[in-house]
């Protein structure tokens, strides 16, 4: 029997072909001539000042505004630090990111799981929540090809939460990553622009845009909040990593960002539409929202299907997804994620004819 490819589906992370590989290594080489004493240096715990420019210009606000983090889980992580007590209770979406679930959980929070829908999470239970007395801190949400379930927040639902969290007084943190890599559909405005109270703080990342080894995200907020937010990351590490924001910033002052992400999108649309097609064609039982951008899809498969016995199977026939489990605090079961952005289309059509298999092998008794 010859040995199959093995195939994942369960990493968030471009492949190494849409990557700009070339104008990367020009930008390094172009910062390292610009302005070797600040790449090579030790500088302030804001962060590299062009790429500050950049983003300020890129949001239109002052760069006090601003921190330049080591990668956006580093400014999640600050964020969380400075505004989550133990006991404090934090809204999330369900399923979302398990890296949250596991940030807010470390710090002794109370999570208050809302369901997602189509359009993003169910703000009508949010509302029932909160009328009904819980009083939450923070609401974590993922606006934009929600990491992991690809939905996007409609503008309607944008707007009732800057009017819940106005009214209740907690903040609005909104994770943005893959606010770029939208190839379908009409580009919404972030809450923090239709915010007018302070009520959000928006966090967004070079690893989906650039590359993942970069690790250069970044936090905007109220200027108080973010002079706090920098104390605390110049008692935790002096300075974020200046010779990767230097490159950044000279790949972002070029254009070349603007290239690199029109890339991106083309190689995540036609994997995208494989990811769909081929679920369509060999795994018809699959429910899922087809996600407008971003990297991921979530599948839900009929209730009682066993996913971490179809993990079980799929592996064995050399293909890896991430289980709807992880993403939940409870529930999740009979789900799974397909990480379709690190996987040409004919990979992709491949590896969901495994699944199936696996599917179809895992059925058979029940239907016997």
């Amino acid at each position: 029997m010859a040995e199959l490819t093995n195939i994942s589906l369960s990493r968030g992370a471009p492949s190494l072909d849409i990557i700009a590989v070339d104008e990367l290594r020009a930008a390094a080489q172009g910062a390292f001539e610009r302005d070797p004493g600040g790449a090579f240096a030790y500088g302030t715990s804001a962060g590299y000042p062009r790429l500050l420019e950049w983003l300020a210009k890129h949001h239109g606000v002052d760069p006090k505004r601003l921190l330049a983090t080591n990668g956006s889980m580093q400014a999640d992580a600050f964020l969380f630090q400075e505004l989550v007590e133990p006991g404090d209770l934090v809204v999330v979406e369900a399923p979302t990111y398990d890296r949250t679930l596991l940030s807010l959980t470390n710090l002794g929070a109370e999570i208050l799981a809302i369901p997602l829908e189509a359009d993003g999470i169910d703000v009508g239970a949010l509302q029932a929540a909160l009328e009904e007395g819980a009083r939450p801190t923070l609401a974590h949400i993922i606006p934009n090809f929600q990491n992991p379930a690809g939905c996007t927040l409609s503008l309607d639902k944008r707007q009732r939460l800057l009017a819940l969290a106005r009214e209740y007084g907690f903040t609005i943190f909104e994770d943005d990553p893959y606010v770029a890599l939208r190839f379908e559909g009409e580009q919404l405005p972030t809450m923090i622009e239709l915010d007018e109270d302070e009520s959000v703080v928006y966090a967004s990342s070079f690893s989906k845009t650039v590359c993942p080894g970069i690790r250069v995200g970044y936090l905007l907020g109220p200027e108080e909040l973010i002079a706090a937010v920098r104390k605390r990351a110049t008692e935790t590490y002096i300075s974020p990593n200046m010779v990767a924001q230097a490159i950044v910033a000279e790949f972002c002052h070029s254009g070349s960002i603007d290239r690199s992400i029109a890339t991106v999108k083309a190689a995540l649309r036609e994997r995208r539409d494989a990811t769909c097609a081929a679920l369509d064609r060999h795994l018809p039982d699959a429910r899922y929202v087809t996600p407008e951008g971003g990297y991921f899809l979530w599948v839900d498969l009929p209730e009682g299907t066993d996913v971490a016995e179809l993990a079980t199977r799929s592996a064995e026939r050399g293909v890896v997804f991430e289980k709807g489990t992880g993403f939940m605090i409870e529930g999740g079961e009979n789900s799974l994620r397909l990480a379709y952005s690190a996987v040409p289309p004919d990979q992709i059509e491949e590896a969901i004819g495994r699944i199936a298999e696996g599917y179809r092998e895992l059925a058979a008794p029940a239907r016997a």
